[in-house]
């Protein structure tokens, strides 16, 4: 068996079998992930129960709505642009850190000061609020992900991140043991951040970089911020789309319960989440590079990038949405039992990550990135809309109905109505054919 996988690797062209490596990696770090958050995560829900559960998720959740602030949209660009050129690494990884640095102290005054206006006698919320936002400072660290993923280089930063993983995974079992209050999650998820911090950076140095060799320029700092503000906005906006349900369960309903087993059907519905991001970090580089030497085959490769995207869909969706009553008893007992229900539901709502994905990375490739922005500002529109009608009247089914109605919208018909997003359109009706999809799919290997 080993025998017959290596001969068919061997078939393989250099470029493609080094996609491969760098997704193995990744797997290796998003199953071991996985693996203490079944564990750990699911022990953390059951101990806080419900309630402090979805408070806990509201915070969170809350301030990833600013959370662009602090990211500017600087991964996808920086990625593509030291891929292109990876002698120009110190100066752009240098600028996109300290840019960064200071979008992560920005999202701390913006979000701290909204939520003291939205709940100014819940304090304990505010003190959840603002713990978890001091961490988007600590993750301006994320910036030495990018050149790993540029190089396709991960297996040291999966090494780092795996470590950190495992010490968090043991702090919080710890808190549960001297039974702690929700506000020590927080500040054990603010330690987490910064160790994961500190071990990209040893990381990067063991692999022959050095930070004190980033520097700050002026005017890469001003071309960076020419072509992410866009992103920022779209990024925002996303984030409005993707999360604002959970924002307005936690606000529109006095019980942050229907929040709880809300929060645990997205948290299952998105536990292969990770999947189509380490197909996306693996194959962007490529495809961009593959954009400016052979179009042809650019298109062909991107057709089996949307193949790949649908079958990963339907493979995940069908499963979980028939063993949901079981899967929800199983790791969360009968307190969550009204998780069953919305998570066979909202599982189907995936393909909006999926193929958002790979849109973004057409885009991306394209240059118009202008479009990521339009197209989820009318997503943000349409979920705040339709949120505002359902949830009242449904909690959190309403909210589940409302997700996959605005990423059927966005993520799909938007594609037909605009036509520079026509090629992607094709792309997803091409690849909702299975078998011509696995076809093409295989073809890569023969």
């Amino acid at each position: 068996m080993v025998h017959k996988i290596a001969t068919v690797i061997g078939k393989l062209s250099p470029g493609l079998r080094q996609v491969i490596d760098n997704i193995s990696w990744l797997l290796v770090e998003r199953l071991f992930q996985m693996g203490l958050a079944l564990v750990v995560g699911i022990w953390v829900a059951r101990y806080l129960q419900p309630k402090d559960y979805g408070l806990l998720t509201y915070a969170m959740t809350f301030v990833s709505l600013f959370s662009a602030i602090a990211q500017l949209g600087l991964g996808t660009i920086v990625i593509r642009d030291i891929a292109r050129d990876p002698s120009s690494k110190d100066e752009t990884l240098g600028t996109a850190f300290v840019l960064q640095f200071i979008g992560g102290i920005v999202t701390l005054v913006v979000t701290v000061g909204t939520i003291s206006l939205l709940k100014p006698d819940e304090i304990l919320t505010r003190w959840l609020v603002c713990i978890v936002a001091t961490g988007t400072i600590v993750n301006a660290f994320n910036t030495i992900d990018y050149w790993f993923q540029s190089q396709l280089k991960v297996k040291y930063l999966v090494v780092a991140n795996n470590l950190v993983s495992a010490v968090y995974a043991v702090l919080r079992i710890v808190l549960i043991r001297l039974q702690m209050t929700v506000i020590a999650f927080a500040w054990a998820g603010l330690a987490e951040t910064a160790l994961r911090g500190l071990a990209r950076s040893i990381a990067y140095s063991i692999n022959g970089n050095h930070l004190s060799r980033w520097r700050f320029s002026w005017h890469r700092a001003k071309t960076l911020l020419q072509e992410c503000w866009i992103l920022v906005l779209s990024g925002l906006a996303v984030y409005v789309y993707s999360k604002i349900d959970q924002v307005m369960l936690g606000s529109l309903l006095s019980d942050t319960t229907q929040l709880g087993y809300y929060s645990v059907a997205v948290k299952l519905s998105e536990i292969f989440d990770f999947l189509p991001m380490i197909i996306y970090q693996s194959v962007f580089p490529k495809l961009s590079s593959l954009k400016e030497k052979n179009p042809e085959d650019y298109l062909n490769k991107f057709q089996v990038y949307f193949d790949t995207m649908t079958l990963l869909w339907i493979g995940i969706a069908v499963p979980i949405s028939f063993l949901s009553p079981y899967i929800v008893n199983i790791l969360y007992g009968k307190s969550y039992a009204a998780t069953a229900p919305i998570l066979s539901l909202y599982v189907w709502a995936q393909f909006g990550t999926n193929f958002g994905v790979a849109r973004s990375a057409y885009l991306a490739v394209e240059k118009k990135l202008h479009y990521s922005l339009y197209s989820s500002v009318f997503g943000a529109l349409t979920n705040i809309a339709i949120n505002a009608i359902l949830i009242p009247r449904f909690g959190a089914i309403g909210a589940t109905i409302a997700t996959i109605m605005t990423y059927f919208m966005v993520i799909i018909a938007l594609n037909f109505y605009l036509r520079e997003l026509r090629p992607v359109g094709k792309m997803i009706l091409r690849s909702l054919n299975l078998y011509k999809a696995m076809t093409r799919l295989l073809g890569l290997v023969r």
